[in-house]
């Protein structure tokens, strides 16, 4: 469920990493609540960073409603697309909880470090593009190869369709759909009744899950 954060909307705050779960009612041993008040939001920004680096959970939704929109229009600004921002914003803020023990309020502020944390977090989902694109055009090339092709270009083809075969049905029809009849992103999302963002994502997915596999393999053309 989207959280409203004007201006803009983003993801509901992230649920607590693995390792922290069952510990909602305290912190982890070792740690201490800074501050037994039970309006965070009157905390100013030092106050709040100290208390979300001693491991206050409250701490983290505090800065969730205060910087979280600042996160999200610098993902939307720089990747265009707002499933991906949406995506970059609830990395963000479960990369900081993560590692709270690393952030050091004598270096920087808590929405500094933040920001610095976006800034990775963008240049990930640029580089994943980057795969994805590159492993797409592969496979759409694969997936129009002539009868004339080479044996290594029909084992390509045999490969790419055994892989597909081990997806779930939902994300394997989104790729059959990607790839061999070629719809674009919004026709499949329309076709299966799907959220965009949710064919973006099968997409990306299935594209990795294919691209581990060629590497496996030594590639799309080995000898």
């Amino acid at each position: 469920m989207l959280m409203p954060v004007p201006p803009v909307i983003v993801p509901a705050p992230p649920a607590p990493v693995a390792h922290d779960a069952g510990r909602l009612d305290g912190p982890r041993r070792g740690e201490r609540h800074a501050v037994t008040t039970t309006s965070f939001a009157d905390l100013d920004d030092q106050e709040l960073a100290r208390v979300f680096a001693s491991g206050d959970e409250r701490a983290l939704r505090e800065a969730y409603a205060r910087w979280s929109a600042l996160v999200f229009r610098l993902a939307l600004r720089s990747l265009g697309d707002r499933s991906d921002a949406e995506d970059v914003t609830q990395q963000v803020y479960i990369s900081a909880w993560r590692g709270r023990h690393t952030f050091d309020l004598a270096r920087s502020s808590l929405s500094a470090w933040l920001v610095g944390i976006t800034k990775h977090r963008i240049a990930d989902a640029h580089e994943a593009r980057s795969r994805a694109r590159r492993l797409e055009e592969t496979l759409v090339s694969e997936a129009t190869i002539g009868p004339t092709a080479a044996d290594d270009d029909l084992a390509e083809r045999v490969m790419v369709a055994e892989e597909l075969e081990r997806l779930e049905p939902v994300p394997r029809r989104v790729m059959q759909l990607a790839f061999y009849d070629q719809l674009s992103h919004s026709q499949i999302a329309e076709a299966m009744g799907l959220p965009i963002g949710t064919v973006k994502s099968h997409v990306r997915r299935s594209l990795t899950r294919l691209r581990t596999r060629w590497e496996v393999d030594d590639g799309p053309h080995r000898a």
